[in-house]
């Protein structure tokens, strides 16, 4: 039986500075979004020109997305495997292509996670579960680009391998 999950967000704006958007510089793309019983994100655009470089925006919460995602479905699966993982941090980084009238997508997504595993006969299982974890992955479902992992995986102090 197939589960269906539901999400409710509000999002308000909050950059009218008195004159509505009654130009395309006469406003602020500041936007407020609560979620029920969580904190609330404040947003703006990625567009230097008007956006607030101090607050998240789309894009940010989308390679967000996908690395979050990412991370609880392989810590999921490296459970399930015994694959002991002590450590993880992804320094992950998207590539958006704007087009010249105004829209673009998103390229891709590389995902660089730095692993400490608790034993060096892990790494080979380790390796393999990030596909896995890539087909499981909700947010990485639901895209139309590209999500490369780049992964170091490291023992104690030492430097076990890089895919």
């Amino acid at each position: 039986m197939k589960k269906l999950h539901h999400y409710s967000i509000s999002n308000r704006w909050e950059g009218n500075s008195g004159n509505g958007t009654s130009g395309p510089r006469n406003y602020e793309r500041s936007h407020r979004i609560t979620i029920d019983g969580k904190p609330e994100l404040e947003l703006t655009t990625d567009n230097p020109l008007v956006g607030d470089k101090r607050k998240l925006n789309p894009e940010d919460l989308l390679v967000t997305a996908l690395s979050s995602c990412h991370l609880m479905s392989y810590l999921y699966l490296c459970s399930l495997e015994g694959v002991v993982v002590l450590g993880y941090e992804d320094k992950a980084e998207g590539i958006m292509l704007e087009t010249e009238a105004g829209g673009g997508s998103f390229q891709k997504v590389k995902l660089k996670p730095v692993i400490e595993l608790a034993d060096a006969t892990m790494i080979d299982r380790a390796k393999e579960l990030h596909h896995k974890a890539h087909e499981i992955c909700y947010i990485a479902n639901s895209i139309n680009f590209p999500v490369e992992v780049e992964a170091i995986y490291f023992v104690g102090d030492l430097l076990a391998t890089k895919i």
